[in-house]
């Protein structure tokens, strides 16, 4: 390679933005998740104090990963820190709602511990859940990175930006994308290869809205796709699976996909 390669990419880190690594982000996450649903955690239990103290920890904690993304440099980090920890019962309310989805919905869900230990759909909406909070702060890159994490771990895409109600069931969930400007009522499922995504649009139009509404009690099947800003599904509406829709949909509408199917049998001889 050339030394003016060398040079490139010498030149290059002196511009990058300091911010704390991945796994650094993602651990604090974790280690939230773990102290509010013990059901992840094979940990002792803990003292009434203990818990207080470890609440103190992960506060002071995600002060310093603020601190360390330089990103924003006017930013009140310990303010921040401060108000997100002084809304936890509410963000722990909301996603309880998502287990109690799930745990209504799935018949082969047998237990809330089973969800929360082994749930791939709850794993992401928790992430989400924290990272929106955060991206409502206007706290930069961490809210992304939360919920890049949570999309490596389980296959399924949500934007911090998105706004998404309570009761959230998201059935195996592999494959779906839920972009920057959706709005997600409440009590909705989604199944996998869900797509709720843009049409193409120019690069100016990023303050828009370009994502679909989701309205309550919708179901959307797997290998749905739902694209536009201007697109909405109504309420208690069902879209079956493999559907393309870019036009919205009124209340308590039925949309499917319909495709000729052949079974041909073959007969073998004797």
């Amino acid at each position: 390679m050339s030394e003016e390669f060398y040079l490139h990419i010498f030149n290059k880190q002196k511009g990058v933005e300091a911010v704390p690594s991945n796994q650094v982000v993602a651990s604090w996450a974790i280690n939230l998740m773990d102290l509010i649903y013990p059901e992840r955690s094979t940990a002792t239990k803990y003292t009434i104090a203990e818990i207080q103290g470890l609440f103190s920890g992960l506060e002071r904690e995600l002060t310093q990963i603020l601190n360390a993304t330089k990103a924003c440099n006017n930013c009140n980090n310990e303010s921040v820190s401060r108000a997100f920890f002084k809304g936890l019962p509410e963000l722990y309310r909301k996603m309880n709602t998502d287990i109690a989805s799930i745990l209504s919905g799935d018949p082969a869900a047998k237990s809330e511990f089973e969800i929360i230990r082994t749930y791939p759909g709850f794993m992401a909406i928790s992430m989400y859940r924290i990272a929106n909070v955060l991206q409502k702060s206007d706290v930069p890159l961490i809210p992304r990175i939360l919920t890049e994490y949570a999309h490596s771990q389980t296959g399924i895409d949500i934007h911090p930006g998105a706004e998404i109600g309570e009761y959230l069931y998201i059935d195996h969930g592999t494959g779906i994308v839920i972009g920057e400007t959706t709005v997600i009522g409440d009590h909705v499922k989604l199944y996998q290869g869900v797509t709720l995504g843009a049409l193409s649009v120019e690069k100016y139009m990023a303050n828009t809205k370009r994502h679909p509404t989701i309205e309550d009690h919708v179901i959307i099947y797997s290998g749905a796709t739902i694209l536009g800003g201007e697109t909405i599904i109504g309420d208690n509406s069902i879209i079956g699976g493999n559907v393309w829709l870019t036009k919205s949909v009124p209340p308590h509408s039925t949309v499917y996909h319909q495709s000729a199917i052949k079974v041909i049998e073959t007969k073998h001889k004797d």
